[in-house]
């Protein structure tokens, strides 16, 4: 059985999210609760925050199995490019200068490992 949870519209660009969530692909919830934890990056806290929420999706659908955190594993976790926020800002000679402020969509999906 496998649970999925989103963040959406996260205010981090897309690429440091991605460094955060190489750390933790593949591994299982309480090993990569414990790196997100020591990870000095903003991201690590959404993404710790998702992870959470997955977990208890997962619980929330099994319900009264007997399952450890230790036996759940991070199957899928991906980050998707949000809608950037434009802004702009007076530059030289009277031009404007874009400045992007990107989203991000995170997806991660645990499952059982049986």
């Amino acid at each position: 059985m496998e649970a999925v949870a989103k963040a959406r519209y996260v205010r981090i660009s897309p690429t440091k999210v991605r460094q955060v969530l190489n750390l933790i692909k593949n591994k299982n919830v309480e090993e990569a609760a414990t790196i997100l934890h020591y990870t000095p990056k903003r991201a690590a806290k959404v993404i710790e925050k998702t992870l959470h929420s997955a977990v208890a999706n997962f619980f929330a659908k099994e319900e009264g199995a007997k399952i450890s955190p230790s036996q759940i594993y991070i199957k899928h976790a991906v980050v998707d490019g949000g809608p950037a926020l434009r802004r702009f800002r007076p530059t030289s000679m009277g031009r404007v200068g874009r400045i992007r402020r990107r989203t991000s969509h995170i997806t991660i999906v645990v499952e059982n490992k049986e």
